[in-house]
């Protein structure tokens, strides 16, 4: 029985993941001549033939690594997966951020855009189908999609679950309306509370929700005036969108708060904003949209929306009143005339929960930012 308990434990005992020089030179220099359960993301071993031919591995995993010759023979239960294509990284170790995405672009230069990362991968993705036949595509993607949802996850880890909250609303918003500036001015406000703000990082009110974040502890002035340099290009179809958005990165630099925008290829066209500091860009929007809902533990924000921002209320409703992750939390509907009114999404869902078909559901429509944030720092307070 012991013996059984242990196994199971050790089975289920999470990997010591090696992602950089130093972690590998680490690993490597142990007086241990046995490495057991690593999993090596990207590193070159060949760097370190001589150290890395000196120990045998046991139970590790090589993703898209540089191997010396001969290594694999001292590999017993562990996988190699090599790299699957140049367009894409398959195994990206952290999250990417405008530099990384954006890499090429120069600011004043809209057509350097075409250049970028996220435009070549952007074009493959379509070359290939977005909905690929090709299976070692397929499965690239895939494992795509698993690194950048472990980067994820270490990211979040940095923050307690009821301190991450969601913004969902219209990628149409455009900079120029009166909701964009309500949206960014509440990110920004929750942000210098201590909160990680999240959305599908996109352009309209999920842009909003970045700029706001992004801004956190700057002034009254700035605020206006970065702004002011955005609505320049009120659309995301305008040729500069993503370049007002880049020079606000460099005018207004953000080194001390984060915000984690999580859009995906299916959505190219629509350009990622460059003002989340970090960017969990998916193939399967799928696996994002559901995450986005799953990770935002800290209650979700609804802002005016179409289509997807309806189907993103009913299912963190299904989530909320199965009490999937072992509570519910907030549904904030910030706009009454339109939730009330223009799309009544709020009176049908009051009216269900009066009927019995949703339960735990912790509801507010508002709005007064004030108002939001009161709910969400109670909430976030609540054991």
């Amino acid at each position: 029985m012991f013996c059984n308990f242990a196994k199971e434990k050790f089975e289920t005992m999470n990997y010591n993941e090696i992602s950089d020089d130093w972690q590998l030179a680490k690993v490597l220099h142990q007086e241990e001549p046995v490495i057991r359960r690593c999993a090596f993301k990207g590193v070159n071993l060949t760097a370190e033939s001589e150290l890395a031919l000196s120990h045998t591995y046991r139970d590790c995993i090589f993703l898209g690594c540089a191997l010396p010759m001969g290594l694999k023979k001292l590999m017993k239960d562990s996988l190699v997966f090599p790299r699957m294509g140049e367009t894409f990284d398959t195994f990206p170790s952290q999250l990417y951020t405008a530099d990384t995405l954006y890499e090429g672009y120069k600011v004043g230069d809209p057509d350097s855009f075409q250049h970028c990362y996220d435009s070549i991968v952007y074009r493959h993705y379509l070359k290939m189908g977005k909905r690929a036949e090709n299976i070692k595509e397929t499965l690239a993607r895939a494992i795509h999609d698993h690194s950048i949802s472990n980067a994820m996850h270490q990211f979040l880890s940095q923050y307690h679950e009821r301190k991450i909250v969601g913004v969902m609303g219209g990628h149409g918003l455009k900079r120029t309306e009166e909701q964009y500036e309500h949206v960014a001015r509440l990110s920004k406000q929750l942000t210098e509370k201590g909160y990680l703000m999240i959305s599908g990082g996109g352009p309209g009110a999920m842009e909003a929700t970045h700029f706001g974040a992004w801004m956190a502890e700057r002034g009254e002035e700035e605020f206006v005036e970065a702004l002011a340099l955005l609505r320049k290009a009120p659309t995301f179809d305008d040729p500069l969108w993503l370049d007002t958005a880049m020079q606000v990165r460099e005018r207004w630099p953000q080194k001390d708060y984060n915000s984690l925008g999580i859009p995906t290829w299916l959505y190219g066209h629509e350009p990622s904003t460059p003002l989340a500091t970090h960017i969990a860009k998916y193939f399967d929007n799928s696996i994002r949209e559901d995450g986005i809902l799953t990770i935002a533990k800290g209650g979700i924000i609804y802002t005016p929306g179409s289509a997807g921002t309806l189907q993103e209320i009913f299912q963190e409703a299904v989530q909320n009143h199965y009490l999937s992750f072992g509570y519910s939390s907030p549904m904030c509907f910030l706009g009454k005339k339109y939730w009330m009114e223009d799309v009544p999404v709020y009176p049908l869902i009051l009216d269900l929960v009066s009927k019995g078909r949703y339960k735990n559901l912790i509801l507010t429509l508002s709005d007064d930012n004030d108002d939001i944030i009161s709910v969400l720092d109670r909430y976030s307070t609540t054991e």
